[in-house]
């Protein structure tokens, strides 16, 4: 006989029973306060997996007089919007159509815009779903038009309930009395990553592996421990998760954090991301160290080459050296700040031709009499000598400032002895 899963026969049927998301469904929040006033406008529910956003469209559909239509974009085809256009204004949809599309991130341009006559006209008011930024994925047609709400992270806490929940429902369902060691819940609230599916579904598990006698079942921490030893780890190569882990390890590392920097790093390397952990930790060498430490560049270098010659797992040694040193080593972004400004100057036409001093001198053709003037700086005390060397247009500019740190204040006193 099927058994309906676990997640599914849990969810809500009220705002009230949704876990988490106070901050739109609290008691002044705004998600809720649309719900209420029974006035719905197209929206986008922006979030992880297992937070609440299916379940909070369900109630909406729920709450008015429109009927639920609910497409996949994984799935789903211009011939399934077709077919939910062709009911419209008939006695299948006498209300209308609140329409359910999840993970709207995957309908191409014109799949999307299929729907923009009917969402404007109010025929369909659409509720799409996607863990993916939707001012990345999603067309600005959509977008201008739909009003963006946030679903976060389920804090542990609040798994925690849900799972507690789901282990009085699997009692009833199997008839068994659980006697649950402690730390049991615990374990399952803060290993399911925010996602109270995979709470619910880690509860479901244990209750189904598990062997009853005398009608009590007994839970262990062991068997939790078995079932969510990964669990809590969120990621996807090519989605948010990826990028927000390598931002946090490249900004653990710029505010001279060790141990965010090797928690991030972690991350990375946990799933396998060995190229996208080295190329931060190259580019923070040269970004965030700069002309503080210069040698960060050769050092880093040094441990990426042994951390991709040694490959996984050996390679979270060298990469986590690096990491530590570069989180603790002085800071500098002069080098940086330097050639955005000049790229911006390059980019706002303030180029002009190379001073004459300057020019290639192989270039020079017949018709160039006059001797060309540059001034060899090893011919001078100091190997410093005055002249020109930027375009006359932007001859006075200044992009590089020397930092606050020792070796560059040393650099800078070496040059004003050195120029005046």
């Amino acid at each position: 006989m099927y058994d309906k899963p676990l997640a599914d026969e849990i969810r809500p049927a009220s705002l009230d029973d949704v876990v988490g998301q106070k901050h739109i469904l609290g008691e002044k929040g705004m998600l809720r306060r649309i719900v209420e006033s029974g006035q719905i406008p197209n929206m986008i529910f922006y979030g992880p997996s297992g937070t609440g956003k299916t379940t909070v469209a369900r109630i909406i559909a729920e709450k008015t007089n429109r009927t639920l239509r609910k497409l996949n974009a994984t799935t789903a085809g211009i011939g399934d919007i077709k077919t939910i256009i062709a009911e419209l204004d008939t006695m299948l949809t006498p209300g209308g159509v609140l329409l359910y599309l999840d993970e709207i991130q995957y309908f191409n341009k014109k799949q999307q815009q299929s729907l923009l006559e009917f969402i404007e006209d109010g025929r369909i008011t659409l509720i799409a779903s996607t863990t993916e930024n939707p001012y990345f994925c999603v067309f600005n047609a959509i977008l201008s038009r739909s009003t963006v709400f946030e679903f976060k992270h389920i804090p542990a806490s609040e798994a925690e309930k849900a799972a507690e929940r789901a282990v009085h429902i699997m009692e009833e369902r199997m008839g068994v009395e659980a006697h649950l060691e402690d730390g049991v819940l615990r374990r399952i609230g803060s290993a399911c990553g925010g996602d109270v599916r995979k709470a619910v579904n880690a509860v479901e598990l244990l209750f189904l592996t598990g062997k009853a006698e005398n009608g009590v079942l007994n839970i262990t921490l062991e068997d939790t421990l078995a079932i969510s030893q990964r669990s809590a780890m969120r990621y996807d190569r090519d989605g948010d998760e990826h990028f927000d882990a390598l931002s946090a390890l490249m900004k653990s590392l710029r505010g001279s954090d060790p141990d965010a920097a090797l928690h991030y790093l972690g991350r990375l390397l946990e799933v396998g991301d060995l190229i996208g952990a080295c190329r931060r930790l190259l580019c923070s060498a040269s970004e965030d160290i700069g002309l503080a430490y210069p040698q960060a560049v050769p050092i880093v270098k040094a441990c990426v080459d042994s951390a991709l010659q040694l490959g996984l797992p050996e390679a979270r040694l060298p990469l986590a050296e690096a990491a530590i040193f570069l989180a603790t080593a002085p800071k500098s972004n002069t080098a940086c700040m330097g050639i955005d400004a000049a790229l911006a100057d390059i980019r706002a036409g303030k180029t002009g031709p190379v001073p004459r001093e300057l020019q290639n001198v192989h270039a020079d053709g017949a018709g160039f009499e006059r001797e060309q003037g540059y001034k060899y700086p090893h011919n001078y005390s100091g190997h410093w000598v005055k002249q020109q060397y930027l375009p006359d247009v932007l001859k006075n500019a200044r992009y590089y400032e020397y930092g606050d740190n020792k070796i560059e204040q040393a650099a800078k006193s070496y040059w004003e002895a050195v120029k005046k």
